[in-house]
């Protein structure tokens, strides 16, 4: 057998990442659905610029979203409920049954919230701020 050396990537290569990724969904895909679609929705211009989306991937009968962006001159002004409901809207169209995020104590915890979502663990960083992470059925 040859001889296995740990070594730190920064930043990892992409084929690294790759492996890693693949390795990994071929071992999961034993015990779960193998499958899984990533999207985004995006709040555009006229000029087609993106002024803010969300990405999310649907798995499982679950909608994850990772990341949610709004430019901060057009936040409060009903984008953000636009935008989340057409990600839920997307999701349930995918078979999900229920979806979940996380959000760090100085984003969006509140507006989630107004939005049906629900706490369900807390994660305290050693920097001094928390994260969040809410779930709701769709």
């Amino acid at each position: 057998m040859s001889t296995l050396s740990i070594s730190v990537e920064t930043p990892p290569s992409k084929a690294t990442l790759d492996v890693i990724d693949e390795g990994l969904d071929a071992y999961n895909a034993q015990f779960s659905p193998a499958t899984y679609e990533e999207f985004a929705v995006a709040l555009k211009a006229e000029d087609g610029t993106v002024r803010g989306g969300i990405t999310a991937m649907a798995w499982a009968g679950m909608l994850f979203i990772k990341w949610f962006w709004i430019d901060e001159a057009l936040r409060g002004q009903g984008h953000g409920r636009s935008l989340l409901a057409a990600a839920e809207d997307a999701g349930r169209t995918r078979g999900c049954t229920a979806v979940f995020l996380d959000t760090f104590e100085f984003q969006a915890r509140p507006f989630y919230e107004k939005c049906g979502y629900q706490v369900f663990g807390t994660l305290d960083y050693p920097a001094g701020f928390k994260r969040f992470y809410l779930q709701k059925a769709l």
